[in-house]
């Protein structure tokens, strides 16, 4: 099996999902575009080699309907014969994306391939695709397909955290991320021309650093209605040693979301001549999984750990890790489950400040682990994801 390289990963700013958002007025098929365009100047790419494409994208409908990915290309006027294709496993679709990417190298298919996401959901909010399991109760009960708020709330339950434990773990993500927003810490953020507005975007507009956990306590719990809506009988009735649901996320401990796109230039050894630009990474192993859909969201700890047990390696054999920041409670689950501390992961912040446009998230986070080993001259680490119903992905990459 041949072996797969990154050898690029940028993203866009992550603005608000509002009409003011600083990439709102944009089509996500002009980001994308965008991005297509520096990463070509950033390595000298020849769009000619580039054999497929592949994006994740969550709701699939308005301006992000008709294979995002095709179209992406189009508007960005590269070549016909790249074909594209647009996937999505929930939040983590970006992540898989360019684990589908890998995959072409390292079977042989191509030597040349992008993966990727995008998610602008100030033009496409979450749920407008009104999909039959999120917006039918009664289909959603039977089959056990719950919303994210309310599996992130069940976590917290089984993981007997407090609503103080997610509050501090949301701090600190708002605290991580503003002192790395200060430092200049995210490389892979590069800027995007709003020829609408005639602006410059390359800022991220939600971290709010001046959070505290004050403000936080203050917030009322977001899903309690929810819950009372069926689904705490649901998981109650399954799990019957647990006598009530503690509904502890609110707006501040969950993903903010956001607009943003990611692309990632995967390629086998032999492109390294192609580019003349050395690879940042290799790709070692790719995992995907589901845990149970009761909770939801808590899959990429169940994805790093048969991750690791499948290549033999115990946790503090990794340098970094990035993992999704769901809601707070998967990092609390992580921490539990995984034996981590907080200087081994999420070390500049994560998706409760930065934001979350769901199709894109995980191939920015794969941006965010490679610039932070690379400021560390740190070797390995590990980027993880969650999607709905249980669903994980987590990617091994070895800096080369």
């Amino acid at each position: 099996m041949n072996h797969a390289f990154v050898y690029d990963a940028i993203r866009s700013a992550r603005t608000k999902a509002k009409p003011e958002g600083g990439l709102a007025a944009l089509m996500p098929m002009e980001v994308m575009a965008s991005l297509f365009e520096t990463l070509r100047e950033r390595t000298g790419l020849d769009p000619d080699r580039i054999e497929d494409l592949t994006l994740g994208c969550v709701t699939q409908a308005v301006d992000q309907a008709a294979n995002i990915a095709k179209t992406s290309l189009m508007v960005a006027g590269w070549p016909d014969h790249i074909p594209g294709i647009t996937v999505n496993r929930f939040c983590s679709s970006g992540l898989d994306a360019c684990n589908i990417a890998a995959m072409k190298i390292m079977t042989g298919q191509a030597d040349l391939t992008m993966g990727g996401g995008i998610e602008m959901m100030s033009r496409v909010p979450m749920l407008s695709d009104k999909a039959t399991a999120f917006h039918d109760q009664s289909f959603a009960l039977k089959h056990r397909f719950l919303l994210m708020g309310v599996g992130a709330d069940f976590i917290a339950t089984r993981f007997h955290c407090r609503r103080e434990d997610v509050d501090e773990i949301a701090l600190l993500s708002q605290q991580r991320a503003s002192a790395a927003q200060a430092a200049g810490y995210y490389t892979s953020l590069v800027p995007i021309w709003n020829h609408h507005t005639q602006q410059t975007i390359q800022h991220d507009e939600c971290v709010r650093g001046s959070t505290t956990l004050e403000s936080l306590g203050a917030l009322p719990p977001a899903f309690e209605q929810l819950g009372a809506a069926g689904s705490d009988g649901l998981q109650l009735a399954e799990y019957p040693e647990y006598k009530t649901i503690r509904h502890m996320h609110t707006a501040g401990n969950s993903p903010a979301m956001c607009d943003g796109g990611a692309v990632v230039l995967i390629g086998s050894e032999a492109a390294a001549k192609q580019l003349g630009v050395a690879p940042r990474a290799r790709i070692v192993h790719v995992h995907t999984t589901c845990d149970d859909p009761l909770e939801v969201v808590g899959g990429c700890v169940k994805a790093v750990a048969e991750l690791l047990r499948k290549l033999n390696l115990k946790p503090h054999q990794i340098d970094l890790f990035e993992i999704h920041e769901a809601f707070a409670a998967t990092s609390l689950k992580l921490e539990q489950r995984l034996g981590l501390t907080r200087s081994d992961y999420n070390v500049n912040g994560g998706c409760i400040a930065l934001g979350h446009p769901m199709g894109a998230t995980g191939a920015m986070m794969l941006g965010t682990l490679l610039d932070e080993l690379e400021r560390r001259n740190l070797k390995t680490g590990i980027v993880a994801t969650s999607g709905a119903a249980g669903t994980g992905t987590a990617m091994l990459v070895e800096r080369v």
